[in-house]
């Protein structure tokens, strides 16, 4: 069984562009519209974390795309914008949360978001989270995800550094490198032949 679906941890590389965030977007959807549980307001039942808000939405946007049909909600937490909406996505209730950690912390302050039924913990450009000063943070976020089932780090490289620093989230993970999955594809030799018209 693929180790995403078997529940265990994970970290999953691949290069930029080919797909990481439907690799877990989709999964996670599925998983969520499955239970069939109504989110309970503040309490999120996944979290996904990013290093910029740029990248949030584009998560964001993503799950949007990819889940349209399914019964599934979601928001996107970051800086540099009015709080408001925030506040209102999260009292009504969210199943995930896209989230730079600044503007969470914030809010997690202000009793906005609890992480206490959060059961998948996600890290995207994990590479960029844990070696950009971000560590702290996101080791204070993941602590306070008591029920986690479930931890994902998702990058384009997987530096020793970051390996290492990744021992305080992972139990036992999974590792699918794309490099070590590459299908060599033959040279195609390509022609180009001009076809005149009859006389």
């Amino acid at each position: 069984m693929p180790p995403r679906v078997d529940g265990r941890d994970l970290f999953g590389s691949e290069r930029t562009g080919t797909g990481k965030t439907a690799a877990f977007t989709i999964p996670l959807r599925q998983d969520l519209a499955t239970e069939k549980i109504n989110p309970e307001g503040r309490h999120p039942r996944a979290l996904i974390l990013a290093p910029t808000r740029e990248l949030a939405a584009q998560i964001g946007d993503s799950i949007t795309a990819y889940g349209r049909f399914l019964q599934v909600s979601h928001t996107v937490i970051f800086g540099g914008v009015g709080q408001g909406p925030q506040e209102k996505a999260m009292n009504r209730g969210v199943d995930i949360v896209v989230a730079t950690p600044g503007r969470l912390l914030d809010l997690m302050g202000q009793g906005f978001v609890q992480l206490d039924a959060v059961k998948t913990f996600i890290l995207d450009e994990a590479d960029r989270m844990l070696d950009m000063g971000f560590f702290p943070d996101v080791l204070w976020i993941f602590e306070k995800t008591p029920n986690r089932q479930q931890t994902l780090l998702f990058s384009a490289t997987f530096p020793q550094e970051v390996l290492d620093a990744a021992d305080e989230f992972m139990l036992d993970a999974t590792r699918v490198m794309g490099d070590e999955m590459k299908v060599e594809i033959p040279e195609i030799d390509q022609y180009a032949i001009r076809v005149g018209r009859a006389n």
